[in-house]
């Protein structure tokens, strides 16, 4: 199997890509000399991996029947502060909220995603170190 995209180059530095036939656009902010049409590539990285773990988790905990009212995935990560300007670190958090949630399965739903099932977060922790905390809001 094969993945590829093409990304193409409209104006200033604004770039788009078709993505099965959803429309990606990219920019830098207006500060950096963009219009600001899109956000920037790096943080995309960042819902590609939000989103890879978040379908995992939600498919998993449907199948342990758990009825969660709210689920979020926030990620902070920290930044070098000389070019190439990358990633030094990720913290991954899993947020829900519902009543009498089961911690102990919620996270090893997060768990399973974390360190089997999300392809994007497994090529980010070849890269580096990437944490991650479950939580429950009522």
């Amino acid at each position: 199997m094969t993945h590829s995209i093409k990304t193409i180059w409209k104006e200033n530095n604004i770039f788009e890509t078709d993505v099965d036939g959803h429309n990606i656009v990219i920019d830098l902010a207006k500060d950096a000399g963009g219009d600001d049409a899109g956000p920037r590539p790096k943080k995309l990285l960042l819902v590609a991996a939000s989103g890879c773990s978040a379908l995992d988790v939600v498919e998993i905990v449907k199948k342990m029947r758990i009825d969660i009212k709210n689920f979020n995935i926030n990620i902070e990560t920290e930044l070098t502060t000389e070019y190439p300007i990358t990633y030094t670190s990720m913290k991954v958090v899993y947020e829900f909220e519902g009543e009498n949630l089961p911690m102990d399965k919620l996270e090893r739903a997060c768990k399973l995603s974390f360190d089997n099932y999300c392809g994007v977060m497994a090529l980010i922790k070849k890269a580096i170190p990437v944490t991650y905390e479950v939580k429950i809001r009522n």
